[in-house]
């Protein structure tokens, strides 16, 4: 049988305002803040266990813009099962846009057959605040991918739930996704 989503992991969608999203996830609705980067923010109503079910990206140009979903976001049980949705994502001919490790998961980003922003994605056992995205190779070793990953967390795991990354984790980042975009195809 093939691999199936074992749960939701997170809606992201598309926001004008930031500031007032952010205000309204934090203060009305009582989330916590658990990433944060230029490109958005990140919330969770209970960090210990997910560490956000809700990502606000930076993006809609108006409120009229019906473009609003940033991406569906679905748990597997394990790295295999996210290389069996990558083997058949493939085989169905459905686009993939990315797959990277965000230190505490790998994601593949994908397209549904309407061309909805889709992703699947694997817990890595870390626990990262970092708003990270480093592509990855996950056809190679379980020892590789995770040494992969490990590379990724010992960058930012200095990085605190809702605060901004230092410059030092930035420049890692950076460092990383570049050494990572010239091996991975």
């Amino acid at each position: 049988m093939s691999s199936r989503v074992n749960g939701l992991g997170h809606v992201g969608f598309y926001v004008k305002d930031i500031d007032v999203m952010m205000d309204f996830y934090e203060n009305f609705m009582g989330m916590t803040l658990t990433k944060v980067s230029p490109l958005g923010a990140f919330y969770s109503a209970d960090p210990e266990a997910c560490d956000h079910e809700i990502a606000l990206i930076n993006g809609r140009e108006s409120l009229d813009d019906p473009h609003w979903i940033q991406q569906i976001s679905l748990r597997v049980d394990t790295l295999d099962d996210l290389r069996d949705f990558k083997r058949r994502i493939l085989e169905k001919g459905y686009p993939i846009d990315q797959i990277v490790t965000h230190a505490s998961a790998i994601g593949c980003y994908f397209r549904d057959p309407e061309n909805n922003p889709t992703e699947v994605f694997w817990l890595t056992g870390h626990t990262s605040w970092a708003h990270i995205g480093i592509p990855i190779d996950i056809d190679q070793s379980d020892e590789d991918v995770m040494a992969d990953v490990d590379r990724s967390f010992e960058a930012v795991k200095s990085v605190e739930m809702g605060k901004w990354a230092s410059q030092e984790a930035v420049a890692a980042m950076r460092e990383l996704r570049a050494g990572a975009a010239a091996t991975v195809r």
